[in-house]
């Protein structure tokens, strides 16, 4: 892109001009991250899929995390969640926001809208269960996507992310996951040291993140005018078909870096899992905790233990063991036992601007830049605990990622009657 924004500002021959407008039409029939923007300049504009807390953040992180960039378009379900958006962006951000009311849009059909108007790169964080359909119409409209982990709630959709990553990947489009813990400082150190072979083979770990039972998302009275289908839209955390559940939400960062750790994802799993606090109908059909034993293809199992439960004792972090030590990564440190002790004391940086500014130089540079497999794997792996725990099954990898008929989605996509999903019953909920 640049290389073609200067070679226009120079006096050009005739073969070069051929050249130039032979290579602009080629990323152009690509859409490839070369492209041109805003009619010759290298601004980039951004579409924001999904108003609400985790939309705002990631727009305001990707606004700050370059120049040149303005949010030129916006979408949600609900009017008021994308107005109160909007006036937080342009209160806060007000030089980088151009969104007009022509190009704010609500409904069911909001996030097409966005994407037939005139953005660059857009931010999907809609909850999880959209997902997918949201990626594949993003990648057929030619956009860059930043997408917020995790991409999937069922094997179905899982599936449905890595084919359209795939034909990004033709396009030369980037797909970035908001797997931000991939890019703290200390804990890229400590896995690129894991795997140089530090703590020796990989025997095992455990991964640990308890607490954040998360109080403001108690007892919500349920407006009258509100239908079976926005209440849940509304509750969308405690509803598995829109979330995954909490191990699929939230705890996929602490299964994500397992996998980063172990090469992959694991081979097979065992589960359990149930509700002791959240048993109100409010709280829809999610569990408040898992146990979760992972078995990965060297051998090594890791257990997970997994809660969002207030008032216990709080703890978030993975260990790992090796034949020739231990180490030991959390949010403040990655500290190293055995034949090589090592604790972090390099630079520090946001992970969050990180992960933007990342994909902001990939889409100018022209970079290939994919973490969509990446991210369906580490949401499957997320997902087949969950099946595992509400069925009382033991699962394979290879079952669940090309056999499993899971599919969450509702028959119809409209505000009316829906009924409340019963709260799994390991033993007796079917593996699908």
């Amino acid at each position: 892109m640049n290389e073609i924004t200067r070679k226009r500002k120079e006096s050009l021959s005739r073969r070069d001009f051929v050249k130039a407008s032979a290579a602009i039409g080629a990323s152009v029939l690509a859409g490839g991250a070369s492209r041109m923007y805003a009619a010759g300049s290298d601004k980039i504009r951004l579409g924001l899929i999904g108003c609400g807390g985790r939309g705002r953040h990631d727009g305001s992180n990707f606004l700050k995390a370059g120049t040149n960039v303005e949010l030129t378009a916006m979408g949600d379900l609900f009017k008021d969640r994308l107005g109160s958006a909007r006036n937080m962006f342009e209160k806060n951000l007000p030089g980088k926001v151009k969104v007009t009311n022509d190009t704010c849009f609500v409904g069911w059909d909001a996030f097409k809208k966005v994407l037939a108007s005139d953005v660059d790169v857009v931010i999907l964080t809609t909850p999880p269960h959209f997902r997918a359909e949201h990626l594949r119409a993003a990648v057929e409209a030619g956009k860059h996507v930043f997408m917020e982990k995790p991409v999937a709630v069922d094997p179905v959709a899982v599936r449905s992310v890595i084919e359209s990553s795939e034909m990004a990947e033709k396009k030369g489009l980037t797909i970035v996951a908001g797997t931000q813990m991939r890019k703290i400082a200390h804990l890229m150190e400590g896995v690129k040291r894991i795997h140089n072979g530090d703590i020796g083979e990989i025997v095992g770990g455990q991964c640990v993140r308890l607490g954040g039972g998360m109080l403001g998302w108690g007892p919500m009275p349920r407006r009258p005018e509100w239908t079976d289908m926005e209440w849940q839209l509304r509750r969308w955390l405690f509803m598995t078909w829109l979330s995954g559940d909490f191990i699929a939400e939230m705890h996929v960062h602490n299964l994500d870096i397992m996998n980063w750790v172990l090469g992959g994802p694991p081979v097979q799993c065992i589960g359990m899992g149930g509700r002791e606090v959240r048993t109100g109908a409010e709280y829809g059909n999610a569990y408040d905790h898992f146990s979760v034993e992972y078995e990965y293809a060297n051998g090594a199992r890791v257990e997970y233990m997994g809660s969002q439960i207030d008032g216990v004792s709080f703890r978030n972090d993975q260990r790992i063991t090796g034949t020739k030590g231990k180490a030991y990564l959390d949010f403040a440190n990655a500290i190293f036992e055995g034949e090589k002790p090592f604790k972090y004391d390099g630079p520090a940086w946001n992970p969050e601007l990180k992960q933007h500014r990342d994909q902001i130089s990939a889409i100018r540079d022209g970079k290939r830049l994919n973490e969509g497999r990446r991210i369906a794997e580490s949401s499957l792996t997320s997902i087949m605990g969950r099946m595992s725990a509400y069925t009382g099954r033991a699962l394979k990898w290879d079952w669940a990622m090309k056999a499993s008929k899971l599919d969450l989605r509702p028959e119809k996509y409209e505000f009316g009657d829906l009924e409340m999903r019963p709260v799994a019953v390991p033993g007796k909920t079917p593996l699908v």
